[in-house]
């Protein structure tokens, strides 16, 4: 397997070998942005379900730790127009993150193939230079298309996690507006 690794190292085009740099280093930064907003969106979901379970459950006022707290604390009338700011906000804050999952999941798959593209130039280069037959064809198309198998593998990853973050913001905004409802209904 080591081998193999410095093999294809040896074989490749520094183009390729960049591509898959940039696509490994898009990888670590795609899977901290999730785990960190997956985490910090679970623990503020907790707190908006407890809040909203309390407003439903006949509490005069939203849990202290609730984002609708600091809100309505500032304004002495707990008015739509606050609730609404308040909601927007909200969002805000709660998609944060996800227009990098979005732009690393329309883009990995366009980097591999420029990888994949540069390093089949390659080879046909070497081709044009060589009595090779088929045997480099076939060696220098599967290394290029090492690029493009690592691109849509960093895709899948990034689409997914987008999604996921995003139906949890979904969720979370939910609860918020909730809420607020709960709130503008006990005024009337």
């Amino acid at each position: 397997m080591i081998n193999e690794i410095i093999d294809f190292y040896i074989k490749s085009h520094p183009v390729t070998l960049a591509v898959l740099a940039i696509l490994a280093l898009y990888f670590i930064v795609l899977n901290w942005v999730f785990f960190y907003r997956y985490f910090s969106l679970n623990s503020w979901h907790e707190i908006e379900s407890r809040s909203l379970e309390g407003l439903l459950m006949g509490a005069t006022a939203v849990d202290t730790q609730s984002f609708l707290s600091n809100f309505l604390k500032t304004s002495s009338n707990s008015s739509r127009d606050i609730l609404t700011l308040a909601a927007s906000a909200a969002t805000k804050d709660a998609t944060k993150g996800l227009s990098v999952l979005s732009v690393f999941a329309s883009t990995t798959p366009f980097i591999g193939l420029f990888g994949t593209v540069v390093s089949i130039l390659d080879t046909f280069t070497h081709i044009g230079q060589s009595s090779g037959g088929m045997s480099v064809i076939a060696s220098g198309v599967s290394d290029a298309l090492v690029a493009t198998a690592a691109g849509i593998f960093v895709a899948i990853f990034a689409y997914t996690y987008h999604q996921i973050l995003k139906r949890k913001s979904f969720e979370l905004i939910s609860f918020i507006e909730m809420q607020s409802d709960a709130i503008i209904a006990r005024k009337v």
